[in-house]
């Protein structure tokens, strides 16, 4: 099931009880799903410009004061270009301010100033922060709930527009999602990525490959037990694949965890290969890199050392889905 609008229908509905959460606009107020929220909510809405520096000074300033404020812009304006205010003003006094980003990872043309290809690596590295993601439309909807309950900054790698439904239950915190169960591999996907893998697991389970299969939301704190025992459930190889590089994220993650056990299999990381992307449409950016259905089959058959004849139909996904009059920009 595909469905749009998403946080922008969730956010409105969640915050009208709530008069100490404000929403804050980086000049992107259409393209990040908060217009309604402007009309409906407009006491607890600010525009602050192309500022994101000052946007967040300002919101360190909000929390001082009791409110909850979160800010909305692309994942790449709130993660780059103001990291020592994030660092300094929010941080460091573990003060309860909310990043929402959109377009993590691949999923712009906009180049590499637009493609927030580290974002979880640099806010893994805050000290105080928690670090979420979104996959369907069900992380979407508990996310916010997720978030508020954290009681210091968070940052979310929000997705926009079409979005499928995968699962019926909530997030939660430093919770793995379990997908799949099996013996032979173990794949940990986030975001995006998760509905390429369910596709091509089925594809693999045809070859009689046993799949683990794990969705993270949670990439920061990364402690749940099950994620241990789903590593020691592999006996020839874990998988992480992942819309960012893969040096910090979901792949370091795994990584650490599977030293820190000791674990005794290889660890084979699917993302991107520590390279800037490029402006392109976010599908041909995944095939580029290895994140569609049809790659992950190509990569885990070629390690596993087996044949597998794809389907020609494993990559087609149905995006015919009307916005409504909500237009977002392609960037």
């Amino acid at each position: 099931m595909i469905e749009t609008q998403v946080h922008s229908r969730n956010i409105v509905t969640w915050a009208k009880d709530k008069p100490e959460v404000f929403v804050l606009s980086g000049d992107l107020t259409g393209s990040t799903e908060i217009a309604a929220f402007k009309s409906e909510l407009p006491e607890q809405f600010y525009s602050l410009g192309m500022a994101e520096q000052n946007m967040l000074s300002w919101a360190g300033g909000m929390a001082r004061e009791g409110l909850v404020p979160y800010l909305h812009t692309f994942a790449v304006f709130l993660v780059r270009r103001p990291y020592d205010q994030l660092a300094m003003s929010i941080c460091y006094p573990n003060l309860p301010v909310k990043l929402v980003g959109f377009l993590p990872g691949i999923m712009t043309p906009g180049g590499v100033s637009h493609q927030a290809i580290e974002d979880i690596s640099l806010m893994r590295g805050l000290p105080n922060m928690t670090v979420l993601e979104v996959g369907d439309a069900a992380d979407i909807e508990s996310v916010l709930d997720v978030a508020h309950a954290v009681n210091g900054p968070v940052y979310i790698r929000m997705l926009r527009g079409a979005i499928p439904r995968l699962f019926d239950e909530p997030m939660q915190l430093d919770r793995i999602r379990h997908v799949s169960e099996g013996e032979d591999i173990t794949i940990f996907s986030s975001g995006i990525c998760t509905e390429e893998v369910i596709r091509a697991r089925r594809v693999l389970e045809e070859y009689g490959v046993s799949i683990t299969h794990r969705h993270v939301t949670t990439h920061k704190p990364f402690k749940d037990p099950a994620i241990a025992d789903s590593i020691r459930a592999a006996k020839k190889a874990v998988f992480t694949v992942e819309n960012h590089t893969i040096i910090g994220g979901l792949g370091s993650e795994v990584a650490e965890t599977m030293a820190e056990i000791g674990a005794g299999v290889p660890l084979v990381r699917i993302g991107i290969d520590d390279t800037f992307a490029h402006g392109a449409s976010a599908r041909y950016l995944m095939d580029e890199h290895g994140l569609t259905a049809r790659r992950i089959v190509e990569k885990v058959a070629d390690y596993l050392g087996i044949h597998v004849q794809i389907p020609d139909e494993i990559d087609d996904i149905d995006v015919t889905v009307d916005v409504g009059e909500e237009q977002l920009e392609a960037l």
